[in-house]
């Protein structure tokens, strides 16, 4: 989906500073309101945050709504949801395209690719990504249940691209479910961090912490990389 205000797929890309063009359908004006509770929550936390406060950002009634979402929580959750959508698209996009013909820096640079695709897409949300990363506990049992699923869907899309790109060598480990989802988790962590000492704007900065943890699981070290390959590995890797 584009929502309104943005050239990007995804919700929430950018906020518009220009009035919403007319919704032609009922899907515009579900979006339009995912946006509503988006610009929301960029001013005042979840809890704090009313019916009120998004209708007034959206630019649409009370009424219009409920004829879309039940509850607060219901345009929370769609909204979460679509967020995660958006950064798995980033990833994807990332990594789908050539990498070096040496598969041992091919796998390196599309691990690279992903989490720099990954950060780089919270650090343009980064007035939003607080409340989805701290906000959820507030947001009701659904909100954790969903949180859970959006952890496995990261964590498969992890599985997937080590499964992909990782050629066979002596020191290949690969990536168990136990393992994704724990990467995830210490992500989920530095996300964390960046946002208790306000510094979402610099999220992405936490990229190569996350990409070493991410060799460092599957066995790789930058010295050991080099043993395996004669090719050279990105600089983003052996400059550290």
């Amino acid at each position: 989906m584009v929502l309104h205000g943005t050239n990007m797929q995804g919700p929430f890309s950018r906020f518009s500073t220009m009035p919403p063009a007319p919704p032609s359908g009922p899907e515009d004006y579900r979006v339009r309101l995912m946006d509503g509770l988006a610009q929301a929550l960029a001013e005042k936390r979840y809890a704090d945050t009313t019916i009120a406060d998004i209708v007034r950002h959206a630019r649409v009634s009370k009424r219009t709504f409920y004829e879309h979402f039940p509850d607060k929580e219901a345009c929370f959750l769609a909204t979460y949801n679509a967020l995660s959508d958006e950064l798995l698209s980033r990833i994807g996009l990332a990594v789908d395209r050539p990498f070096s013909p040496d598969p041992i820096v091919a796998a390196v640079e599309a691990i690279s690719a992903a989490v720099h695709a990954y950060f780089g897409a919270l650090e343009e949300h980064a007035a939003i990504i607080g409340p989805f990363f701290t906000d959820v506990q507030a947001a009701g049992p659904a909100a954790l249940s969903l949180r859970r699923e959006i952890h496995h869907r990261f964590a498969d899309a992890m599985r997937l691209l080590v499964d992909a790109r990782l050629p066979d060598h002596p020191g290949r480990r690969g990536l168990t479910p136990e393992m994704a989802m724990a990467l995830v988790g210490a992500v989920n962590e530095l996300v964390l961090m960046a946002i208790e000492t306000k510094r979402e704007a610099h999220v992405s900065d936490l990229s190569p912490t996350a990409i070493d943890l991410f060799l460092a699981v599957l066995s790789w070290d930058p010295a050991s990389l080099t043993t395996l390959t004669s090719a050279p590995l990105p600089s983003s890797i052996t400059s550290r």
